[in-house]
């Protein structure tokens, strides 16, 4: 069962961890480049406080961007900003979305995401938290995927496990941290590839954030994953 009020204070919890750690950079670090190809640490500021509002736009009824190139042009509208400004969005966003999330509705209602995706309200403090957690990470400021919560790093991973179920391009695959094990990829009686390896190694293969370097598979080669 979602739990989105318990959601709604590890986003809060994960956004201090985030604005804490973003405050000891300067201007000049900002407009460097982050871990993410073509954005600065700016654009991934921008990004996190926009995103902010566009799910805060999804609780309310809203679509959640007027278009895809206005998301974009808006990251790059904001990502030249100076460091107080970027943390200044970043946290009065992240105000406005609490409040969205604090107000009573039925959070078992379905709701629609970009690109036609849609999914339980519950789920959207879980997404939030998804959003600041990886992108933590995607600053390149110290904080590792090895840094995530353990419940995050289980509960991503399953997401991303289920995202790929079923799809065609992915053969079979069980993923296992040698405690847990997750089923992956087309459907199958049996998994025709093992992939092994610390949870960190399998979230940042899953999420597009590691290279399969510190993973080992059986019964193959290890699989193309579609983007995210």
């Amino acid at each position: 069962m979602i739990d989105h009020a318990r959601d709604l204070v590890s986003v809060r919890e994960a956004t201090d961890r985030l604005l804490t750690a973003a405050a000891k950079l300067d201007n000049a670090s900002v407009a460097e480049p982050s871990r993410l190809p073509g954005w600065s640490r700016g654009h991934v500021l921008a990004h996190i406080a926009r995103n902010a509002d566009a799910l805060v736009n999804v609780l309310q009824g809203r679509p959640m961007y007027v278009s895809g190139t206005a998301r974009d042009a808006d990251i790059e509208r904001d990502a030249p900003r100076p460091l107080d400004v970027q943390l200044t969005d970043v946290r009065e966003s992240a105000a406005r979305f609490q409040e969205a999330g604090a107000t009573p509705a039925d959070w078992a209602r379905t709701v629609e995401l970009r690109n036609g995706v849609t999914d339980t309200a519950a789920r959207v403090p879980f997404r939030r938290w998804v959003e600041v957690e990886l992108h933590h990470v995607d600053l390149g400021i110290g904080y590792e995927l090895e840094d995530l919560p353990a419940e995050f790093v289980e509960r991503e991973t399953e997401f991303l496990a289920e995202r790929f179920t079923g799809h065609a391009g992915v053969p079979p695959t069980r993923l296992t941290d040698g405690t847990r094990a997750w089923s992956t990829g087309r459907e199958a009686g049996t998994p025709e590839i093992t992939v092994r390896g610390t949870a960190p190694d399998l979230l940042g293969w899953l999420a597009g954030r590691r290279d399969a370097s510190g993973l080992t598979v059986e019964g193959g080669t290890l699989p193309a994953l579609p983007p995210l």
